[in-house]
C-alpha cells in the first residue's frame, strides 16, 4: 500500500516556486532572444519577426504570472473570497495561449479563496488532458457553502497525465513529490482544505474531473 506524502510548509512552497520558474523559463527566454535580435545590426531582417516574438511571449509570460498569482500565491485580494469573475479572466487569459478551447459556465459568484484556487487548478490539470487541443467546460453547482465544480476535457487522445490519480490523493507512485508533481498533488491539498473528494475519470476520448464536499459537509 502506498502511504501519504504530507510535504512540510516550506517544501511545499519551494516545489511550488519551481513550477511557476518552469512554467516562465519558455516565453523569458523567447523575449531574450528577440531583444538580441534587435540590437544585432547585421540582423536586421529578423526585426519584424523579433518584434511578434517578444509580443507573444509577453503576453504568455503575463498570462502564466496572472494564472499563478491566483491559482497558486495568495493574490492581492483582500480577505477570503474572490470573485469568481477574477478567475474567469485569469483563465481566459491562460487559454488563449493553449490549444484548448474555453467554456466557462461558473457565474458571478462570491466564493472562497481556496475553492476558487481549487478549480483553477482542476483547470490546470484539465488542459494537460488535451495536449492536442479540444473543449474544455468548467461548471459550478449546489448551494453556497456546499458548491461542487465539474470539468470535461474532451480532444482528440484525451488522457489522464501521467501519475495525477496518485499525486491528487497525496499518495504518489513512487512515494515522493517532485517539481513535476507539485501541481496535481496542490490540487489535492486544496480539496482537503475545502473539504472536497476529488474524481478523475476519462470515457470516450472526455476526461470528467469532479470536486463534491464530502458527506460529513453536506447539513
Amino acid at each position: 500500500m502506498t502511504s501519504t506524502v504530507e510535504l512540510e510548509a516550506a517544501d511545499l512552497a519551494a516545489l511550488l516556486c519551481s513550477r511557476v520558474c518552469h512554467d516562465l523559463i519558455n516565453p523569458v527566454g523567447a523575449i531574450g532572444n528577440g531583444l538580441e535580435v534587435l540590437s544585432d545590426p547585421s540582423q536586421a531582417e529578423m526585426a519584424d519577426f523579433a518584434k511578434e516574438l517578444i509580443e507573444n511571449s509577453t503576453r504568455q509570460a503575463r498570462a502564466k504570472l496572472e494564472y499563478a498569482r491566483l491559482a497558486f500565491g495568495a493574490s492581492s485580494t483582500a480577505g477570503t473570497d474572490i470573485d469568481t469573475r477574477e478567475a474567469e479572466r485569469v483563465a481566459k487569459l491562460l487559454i488563449a495561449g493553449e490549444k484548448a478551447d474555453l467554456d466557462w459556465q461558473i457565474p458571478a459568484l462570491i466564493i472562497p479563496k481556496n475553492k476558487v484556487k481549487l478549480v483553477l487548478n482542476m483547470l490546470l490539470i484539465a488542459i494537460a488532458a488535451v495536449p492536442r487541443g479540444g473543449k474544455i467546460t468548467v461548471e459550478i453547482g449546489g448551494e453556497p457553502g456546499t458548491e461542487n465544480f465539474a470539468i470535461t476535457a474532451a480532444g482528440p487522445k484525451t488522457l489522464i497525465p501521467s501519475g495525477t490519480a496518485g499525486l491528487l490523493a497525496a499518495t504518489p507512485e513512487d512515494g515522493s513529490v517532485d517539481a513535476r508533481g507539485i501541481q496535481p498533488y496542490y490540487t489535492g491539498v486544496l480539496a482537503r482544505l475545502c473539504h472536497m473528494g476529488l474524481n478523475i475519470g476519462v470515457e470516450n476520448e472526455e476526461l470528467r474531473f469532479t470536486a463534491d464536499p464530502l458527506p460529513h459537509d453536506i447539513d
